[in-house]
């Protein structure tokens, strides 16, 4: 027996084996998967913009204009006119000087914060961060220290020791497992106490809180005290990508320093076309947030009264706790029969004995869709 086998049969053994489902047709509140028709609540297009016809039409003429790749990196022939359309309509709808975009959320956070920290600083990351985050930070070659989650006096009692060089804070400010949110006033005015630059991870924020979509910030009113924000674009906004929005001296040193930005084939410019009318969707139509908060609304209170533990969840990420692996594999497998998708959450995604149900409503979902869902976990 190889090693690689006995891997994946440990690995089955603990109930942490995964095989990837497929997918037919497009992603919405509904998914074909085989010849079965099933109720999505895995996906995070929260919005239901993935297969919004305006996005697809955009894509569309895209390739005709430009074709189907940007043929190189950024900075050698890989910019093209719709990469600073979307950088700009980025940089308005987060109210920044500028912005840049990456192929990938995950590259926006591995590249900005090495380029933003390196030997001889210190980043200090929140215990229930994105991998991504965490991957980020390592590769830096700083210092990392890891401060309890959401803990802002534990945060502050670390900055008050001796350190040396650039200090950078990093937290998500939905965090995407357990559906709770960063205390973000509270660590906007650590940061500034301890002379720290802290830096946000909006990615399940986007599109989905404030008045007007633009995310956390927006939400607290802590918009332009933020010296580093970062977001995707492959999730509420409905297309593929990730951003960082701030100052031009932070776009420039991104440019210049961030290897996922320098040393990778650029977007394709149909993705930034379905990007842009994605993000004008999420400014024009206040309606879809409305109605994704409603079922919001619907699944947690059913979910209470039915006794479920859903921890302590305050936005549209609405985790199932269950604890055992086994247990919650076993439970994700009786939801697919009764024709709802909602698969287990198991380490090292989460820690050891929290595994769970993730649940995320989508705007497009309607009453009886969570209905049928809370009926089945009933």
């Amino acid at each position: 027996m190889s090693d690689w086998r006995k891997t994946l049969d440990d690995l089955a053994e603990a109930g942490l084996l995964r095989e990837p489902i497929t997918i037919e047709g497009c992603q919405g509140p509904r998914v074909r998967v085989g010849d079965r028709q099933v109720l999505c609540f895995c996906s995070n297009n929260y919005l239901g913009l993935a297969g919004h016809p305006a996005l697809a039409e955009a894509a569309k003429g895209a390739i005709d204009e430009y074709g189907t790749s940007s043929g190189a990196s950024r900075l050698v022939s890989g910019t093209m006119r719709l990469h600073r359309e979307l950088e700009e309509l980025v940089a308005r709808f987060k109210r920044t000087d500028a912005a840049v975009v990456f192929p990938t959320g995950y590259m926006a956070n591995v590249g900005t914060i090495q380029a933003l920290v390196g030997r001889g600083d210190t980043v200090y990351c929140d215990r229930l961060n994105h991998a991504s985050i965490f991957d980020g930070c390592r590769l830096s070659g700083a210092t990392v220290r890891v401060y309890p989650h959401r803990d802002v006096g534990a945060l502050c009692r670390l900055l008050r020791r001796k350190r040396r060089g650039r200090t950078l804070v990093v937290t998500d400010t939905v965090f995407s497992m357990d559906g709770d949110l960063a205390p973000r006033p509270e660590l906007v005015e650590a940061c500034e106490q301890h002379g720290a630059r802290l830096m946000i991870d909006e990615a399940h924020a986007t599109g989905v809180l404030g008045n007007n979509g633009r995310g956390a910030a927006e939400h607290f009113g802590v918009e332009g005290q933020i010296p580093v924000g970062m977001g995707t674009l492959s999730k509420a906004i409905g297309s593929l990508g990730g951003y960082v929005a701030g100052s031009r001296d932070l776009v420039g040193l991104l440019v210049n320093r961030a290897r996922s930005f320098i040393y990778t084939t650029a977007p394709p410019p149909a993705v930034c076309a379905a990007t842009i009318a994605g993000i004008r969707m999420v400014q024009q139509d206040r309606e879809r947030r409305v109605a994704l908060w409603e079922r919001v609304k619907q699944l947690q209170t059913g979910l209470r009264k039915c006794g479920y533990n859903i921890g302590n969840c305050e936005t549209h990420i609405t985790p199932l706790m269950i604890g055992d692996s086994a247990e919650a594999v076993a439970l994700s497998k009786k939801l697919f029969e009764r024709d709802i998708l909602a698969p287990a959450i198991r380490p090292p995604t989460v820690p050891e004995g929290t595994a769970r149900i993730r649940l995320s409503p989508i705007a497009t979902h309607t009453p009886s869709d969570i209905e049928a869902l809370l009926e089945a976990l009933g």
